[in-house]
């Protein structure tokens, strides 16, 4: 019995390890591209933000700690977006009106678009919710923050972004 319970340890320890792993592939690789409408139907191409430092952030409306971020890089929007900060948000409900209203309370200012698992597999599975990336201003992925992370820190990683000179 004790010997069935290690080989599932080991099996579970062996996936997880792969999966860190596979959320790590783009790292300091360039962030995969995508363009779709934003909720009032304007097109955001990834692309059009080279040269900027992109906060992508992957959230959903019934994810509280995604809820509590969204204000917080609302804020950090304005605050940095003369240094070169863009946030950008994907929902990843189901339904465009609930992402609408969320976005329409917090009033936030920057582009909240709808996901999809599709677009989710391309930045390495976004299995739970918030899922963070940082992207510096040559398109490269930098950094990837999963659940809930000190905001703190994701401020000071944004600031070292914007810090740095394009290359």
């Amino acid at each position: 019995m004790r010997l069935r319970w290690l080989a599932i340890a080991a099996i579970c320890a062996t996936i997880a390890g792969s999966t860190a792993r596979a959320s790590d592939l783009l790292l300091n690789k360039p962030a995969p591209v995508f363009s779709r409408a934003d909720l009032r139907g304007e097109k955001i191409d990834l692309a059009h933000y080279r040269g900027k430092v992109v906060l992508l952030n992957f959230w959903a409306t019934w994810c509280a700690p995604c809820r509590i971020e969204l204000p917080h890089f609302n804020d950090w929007q304005a605050k940095y977006k003369a240094q070169g900060l863009q946030v950008l948000a994907v929902s990843m409900d189901d339904d465009p009106a609930l992402a609408r209203g969320v976005a329409q309370k917090l009033h936030l200012s920057f582009p909240v678009l709808m996901g999809d698992p599709k677009l989710g597999g391309r930045y390495g599975g976004v299995f739970g919710l918030p899922v963070t990336f940082l992207i510096d201003r040559n398109g490269f992925v930098r950094k990837r923050i999963e659940g809930e992370v000190r905001l703190d820190s994701i401020e000071s990683d944004v600031k070292q972004l914007l810090s740095e000179a394009k290359r």
